[in-house]
């Protein structure tokens, strides 16, 4: 696959073909970031669709001078801020409560698998993490991304990373062994 940089070129020279490359590349990784961030597929498709026209409306403006992936995430990162701030979000957020209040109760089907269980501990518990914690947590652990890269991403700096990131991490860690002594609690039988 071509690298990042000659693509961007080709676009600049009116490629759609490159447009296509570059989209293919990153739409999956972004999708994910999105994904994790607003946690609705049905929004995180159309936020996702948003930053890419965003990414090819200001191409002209990427430098080549950090990494595309970078600059690529930054967009991200602020579309993902301003859809929080939107008045679209503040009425979805209405919707999902009541969905919530819905699966809550689906969830307590003694059948479920504990792996998924975890897996919807973990995100309930990552959702409820500050933004700035989050952001830095979904990207470093769920995309792999280096402190200097989230600092990069995120307008912030190296120790500013770190600090979200230690604090996020003890809150999810307060967070999930609660949840494991609650679940403790519910399954061991009082004598």
């Amino acid at each position: 696959m071509p690298e990042d940089q000659q693509l961007v070129k080709e676009i600049l020279d009116g490629s759609q073909a490159a447009m296509e490359v570059l989209t293919r590349k990153y739409y999956k990784a972004i999708f994910a970031y999105v994904y994790r961030k607003v946690g609705n597929r049905e929004t995180a498709y159309d936020l996702t669709q948003e930053i890419f026209i965003k990414v090819f409306q200001r191409i002209q403006s990427y430098s080549n001078k950090g990494k595309f992936s970078s600059w690529l995430y930054s967009i991200a990162v602020n579309h993902c801020r301003d859809y929080w701030r939107s008045s679209d979000f503040k009425q979805i957020s209405k919707q999902a409560a009541l969905n919530e209040a819905f699966v809550c109760e689906q969830n307590n089907v003694p059948y479920i698998f504990e792996r998924k269980e975890v897996r919807e501990q973990v995100k309930t518990a990552v959702d409820s993490l500050p933004d700035f914690q989050r952001e830095v947590v979904i990207l470093k652990y769920f995309h792999h991304f280096k402190i200097k890269e989230i600092a990069d991403v995120t307008d912030s700096n190296v120790s500013t990373v770190k600090s979200r990131l230690h604090q996020g991490l003890g809150k999810l860690a307060k967070l999930l062994k609660r949840g494991v002594e609650d679940e403790n609690q519910k399954t061991t039988p009082y004598i």
